[in-house]
């Protein structure tokens, strides 16, 4: 088993499964290492997106995830878009995620709706209620 492999069996066991340790400084050490799945990982860790041009901001490993060839990275970067009611934003890193491979991004994309049933939605008045095509 490489390392990176082991870092990440620890890092799961400690966050899901309870088991003894610190998760943060293991996900630090594989985001500094660049794995992109660390990045969006210890970004959504952080209160405030922050600027892509910060490496070390949420949105800054975000970007930096999805030039890795991670595309969940452009669609954290438009989840991030959609809550400063930057709709166009929203729409382009859709697109990003869906061409880079990311079919729920895809789906999402193709419905392109402008109210969303997250709880983050409501703080800028853009929810809606669950639809039974939100659960498949």
């Amino acid at each position: 088993m490489m390392k990176q492999e082991r870092l990440w069996s620890r890092y799961w066991g400690i966050r899901d499964d309870h088991q003894n340790g610190y998760a943060m400084p293991i996900l630090w050490h594989l985001a500094l290492r660049r794995d992109p799945l660390a990045m969006t990982e210890l970004g959504s860790t952080f209160d405030r997106p922050g600027r892509i041009a910060d490496p070390f901001s949420q949105e800054g490993l975000a970007y930096r995830a999805f030039r890795h060839g991670h595309p969940n990275g452009a669609q954290h970067l438009a989840l991030n878009a959609f809550n400063r009611r930057n709709l166009v934003g929203y729409r382009y890193w859709l697109g990003r995620a869906a061409r880079s491979g990311d079919s729920e991004a895809a789906n999402e994309l193709r419905r392109f709706e402008v109210r969303l049933p997250h709880t983050n939605a409501r703080r800028i008045g853009r929810q809606r209620p669950h639809r039974r095509s939100d659960f498949f």
